[in-house]
């Protein structure tokens, strides 16, 4: 997964004709530790699709914009747009994780 750190970057991300997943995380939060437990599977699982990693504490502008108001979430974007949103409160196992994307893309 690789992470953005800048926000031109992460704006040139976003518009790809293929959905990306980012996940919005922070080097304090333990969810975040949690999910990096078991999100390599998924990652295996899903690899057809482009991940990101931002951390909401370099680009908390970013995060505002797109209503990250907790972490970790998961977000995927398509030609610019948030087509789908996985807040914290329901990204806690990776069956949740996998039922967001299964319905999602």
């Amino acid at each position: 997964m690789e992470s953005i750190h800048k926000l031109d970057t992460f704006n040139d991300i976003i518009t790809s004709e293929n959905p990306v997943i980012v996940k919005f995380q922070a080097d304090w939060c333990p969810d975040c530790r949690r999910m990096d437990m078991f999100i390599g599977d998924i990652l295996e699982e899903y690899n057809q699709y482009n991940w990101y990693d931002v951390n909401r504490d370099e680009l908390p502008e970013v995060a505002e914009k797109y209503e990250v108001m907790g972490i970790p979430s998961l977000l995927i974007f398509k030609e610019g747009k948030k087509i789908a949103h996985l807040h914290s409160a329901n990204a806690k196992t990776p069956e949740e994780v996998q039922e967001f994307l299964q319905a999602s893309l």
